[in-house]
């Protein structure tokens, strides 16, 4: 791919670094990325994906915009309330930039409809609220053999891995969380969350989306990110894979 003129100026910053280079902007510009949800984790994803020349992404989410979303999820605006999410967020990305073509689902991921939805891409990022969808996408993602991004938020701790549970050597998502549909769900409406909080794990996210396209850097696939935003304290652990994983242990 040939960037023009103005994309070479629009991502000078990235172009400048040897680890992804002008390459590696162009895998930017070619990729397709899925985002699970336009919420706390999805907002500063979007954005920065976005702005990253992502050259397409699809926005999965059946949520409107409420008022007690703008204490966290950046994307949108008071004028916003009301409006589907994955709409307002179109808008935002068009003011943004005119390199990244958008993708529109205003509906809920399920088991039913997970493969059909993510056929195609590069790489999903997964910032949803809720087990059952994250387990839905987890396993689209491994069938399909599609990098996963998991980030998710509690209160004031989040979490962030990289899955690729069709290598030999690396754990899928439910080598980490075993299998347990029923579990029930918490969400911030229930607990309260910090709302600087998720955009830092959306940016996370964003970071290691890209990563997965460009390859710079380590592989962190395999690694599991902690954040507690109450000791200030980041710590990495290593997930190794499970041999009795019903999923990916073949």
């Amino acid at each position: 791919m040939n960037l023009s003129d103005t994309q070479l100026d629009r991502y000078a910053r990235h172009i400048i670094l040897k680890e992804i280079g002008g390459q590696g902007q162009a895998k930017l510009l070619s990729a397709h990325i899925a985002l699970i949800g336009a919420g706390g984790i999805g907002s500063p994803a979007i954005q920065y994906l976005a702005a990253a020349g992502v050259g397409r992404l699809t926005l999965i989410d059946d949520d409107t915009v409420s008022l007690s979303n703008l204490q966290r999820q950046t994307l949108f605006a008071t004028a916003d309330i009301d409006r589907p999410k994955v709409e307002a967020a179109a808008d935002a990305v068009a003011r943004l930039t005119p390199d990244v073509a958008l993708t529109l689902r205003q509906e809920r991921i399920t088991t039913d409809n997970a493969e059909m939805l993510l056929a195609g891409v590069d790489v999903v990022l997964d910032g949803c609220d809720n087990f059952t969808t994250r387990l839905a996408v987890a396993d689209a993602a491994l069938k399909l053999r599609i990098p996963l991004v998991s980030a998710a938020v509690g209160q004031f701790e989040g979490q962030l891995a990289t899955y690729r549970g069709w290598e030999i050597d690396k754990p899928c998502y439910r080598c980490f969380v075993g299998h347990d549909p029923d579990r029930p769900d918490v969400s911030c409406a229930d607990q309260g969350v910090l709302g600087a909080l998720t955009g830092v794990m959306g940016s996370l996210a964003a970071l290691e989306a890209i990563r997965a396209i460009t390859g710079f850097g380590e592989d962190s696939a395999g690694k599991l990110l902690l954040v507690d935003a109450l000791s200030f304290r980041f710590r990495t652990l290593n997930l190794p894979k499970d041999p009795g994983c019903p999923a990916c242990a073949a």
